[in-house]
């Protein structure tokens, strides 16, 4: 008897425009091949922004990660019933395959890569500065901005940092994942 293996997420390339169509046969197949202990989830993450046009606001959605399905799947390339399924995954309409550094064989996205995609996950990020270290910040709006960690919230995973901008130092929060600590 083969033994358990976690569900991890993997990311489907697909063509742009496609990932809507994708996501829907995905999850057509599970319910009609009752695949639901292989392909967990299926997910095209959105993110909300405001457009104004003629004055008026209007909230509207946009794919986060265009050409990228994600896929939560209990997987073990060697076995012949994975492997059939990797095999219809890749010839599903408008995929080009799976994202990683060898396309025949699919790579998980690690916990650290999901929680900087603002996916939750249980994974706790590890923290190397503390009050007071100056770091850099490596992504988001602010990225590539230093300064000095004035204040750290461990209950939100948040860290602020003082910044220099337009010449005064400006207080900014941001999210443990997206802070470097500098030698």
């Amino acid at each position: 008897m083969p033994e358990e293996r976690e569900a991890r997420w993997y990311v489907i390339h697909t063509y742009s425009g496609y990932e809507k169509s994708v996501k829907d046969t995905l999850e057509r197949y599970v319910e009609n091949h009752a695949m639901g202990e292989k392909i967990q989830e299926v997910m095209v993450p959105e993110e909300r922004y405001v457009e104004v046009k003629d004055g008026e606001r209007k909230e509207k959605t946009r794919n986060k990660f265009p050409g990228y399905v994600l896929v939560k799947l209990v997987f073990g390339y060697e076995e012949k019933e994975d492997k059939s399924l990797w095999y219809f995954i890749r010839n599903v309409r408008g995929v080009t395959g799976f994202v990683g550094p060898d396309p025949n064989k699919p790579l998980p996205l690690t916990d650290s890569d999901l929680a900087s995609m603002g996916i939750e996950t249980d994974w706790k990020p590890e923290v190397d500065y503390d009050v007071g270290d100056y770091v850099r910040i490596i992504s988001g709006a602010f990225a590539e901005f230093k300064g000095n960690v004035s204040a750290m919230d461990y209950e939100k995973e948040q860290v602020t940092i003082e910044v220099q901008m337009f010449g005064r130092i400006t207080p900014t929060t941001v999210s443990f994942t997206q802070v470097q600590k500098v030698p």
